[in-house]
């Protein structure tokens, strides 16, 4: 399926990566139906990838995965939030967190008390809200890119 978007113009998505979040997303509950873009050439290795709404063609969000620039990265989420994608295994699992990249780049954060998470088997996904204070919603992230540590 081929789709216009506002970052990437238009993009051809095949059936088999959309991806169904049935209960949308926070802030977002009309739209349902997303694909991730990123380098393809990085693989599962692509530092900031984008969550492209397929609902809303202006709609695209940057994201990456929290273990990136948070290793330890690891909050409880009860079981029954994660009911309606299937069984989740440590293979299956993909984890994304939404970046904020402000006109101050030093600023640049993650949002680690919302994450997404998507069933990669079944394509189905959801997005959580961890209550801990050590998962916070401005996750600095600048410092930890530059030096290095972080494979973006």
């Amino acid at each position: 399926m081929k789709i216009n978007t506002r970052l990437f113009g238009e993009v051809e998505i095949s059936e088999e990566k959309i991806i169904t979040f049935e209960k949308g997303i926070v802030g977002f509950p009309d739209l349902k139906k997303f694909a991730l873009i990123h380098d393809e050439e990085a693989g599962k290795g692509a530092g900031i990838r984008f969550l492209q709404s397929l609902d809303e063609a202006e709609f695209a969000m940057p994201v990456m995965d929290p273990l990136i620039v948070k290793p330890d990265y690891d909050p409880e989420v009860d079981d029954e939030l994660l009911a309606g994608i299937g069984h989740i295994t440590e293979d299956n699992l993909l984890a994304l967190v939404t970046v904020s990249v402000p006109s101050d780049l030093t600023q640049m954060s993650v949002n680690l008390q919302g994450p997404f998470v998507i069933n990669v088997d079944t394509n189905r996904a959801c997005q959580v809200i961890v209550e801990s204070s050590d998962h916070p919603v401005k996750f600095p992230i600048y410092d930890i890119l530059q030096s290095g540590k972080a494979g973006v």
